[in-house]
């Protein structure tokens, strides 16, 4: 990928370049699916954390669980999970301008200090094109999504996945950004488009 597609992964509808990634083990819960359908989000959860080389955790010591994953059928089921509208105090108009789009996916972050990711909140509303999505592709998508902070147009016109002889696959360059985002030699948190030059020296680095 070129300095220039590497940036436009992350600058906003708005022109702002705005990049974070997880300072923390993240630690998912996902609520609304069936038992069997759990160890195939954790397992997205996993393999993305293993490309990234990030860790996973059985609790977080300030939040307990800091990546809520949502599937449900309506949006105003969201109004009724207990005290989700004290982690968002912003729930209700929220769901009322999702419902307004006819929205079928939303994702939300919080940030520490430093500006890293620290929390993230995934709402799936399983139209019928969610739901006719296999577990396995629909997971690692939103996984991917969630592990870092995107530019909301990076994915509107590509998805972050490709098929492989009739496999799901992260796409080889999207991996790449997602690997060296995460070096440790890189900034948690970047404002400034200069940083998709590193990301691209990084990337360079490791080909």
């Amino acid at each position: 990928m070129t300095p220039e597609e590497i940036e436009a992964l992350f600058v906003t509808s708005a022109g702002e370049y705005r990049f974070a990634r997880w300072g923390r083990p993240i630690v998912p819960v996902i609520f609304g699916v069936q038992d069997e359908t759990l160890p195939v989000i954790k397992g997205a959860f996993e393999a993305v954390c293993t490309l990234a080389r990030h860790q996973m955790a059985e609790a977080d010591p300030e939040l307990g669980t800091n990546c809520m994953v949502f599937f449900f059928r309506a949006w105003s089921e969201l109004l009724e999970v207990p005290d989700l509208d004290r982690l968002i105090p912003e729930l209700a108009p929220l769901v009322a301008r999702l419902q307004e789009a006819d929205a079928n996916q939303y994702r939300l972050f919080r940030f520490d200090e430093a500006g890293a990711i620290k929390a993230a909140f995934v709402f799936l509303r399983m139209d019928d094109a969610l739901s006719e999505l296999p577990a396995e592709t629909l997971a690692l998508g939103q996984v991917v999504q969630v592990a870092l902070l995107w530019s909301d147009n990076a994915f509107r016109e590509r998805s972050p996945l490709a098929l492989a002889a009739s496999t799901t696959i992260l796409r080889p360059e999207i991996a790449r950004v997602i690997r060296a985002a995460y070096d440790p030699a890189m900034p948690l948190t970047a404002q400034d488009s200069s940083h998709a030059l590193r990301l691209a020296a990084r990337m360079a680095r490791e080909q």
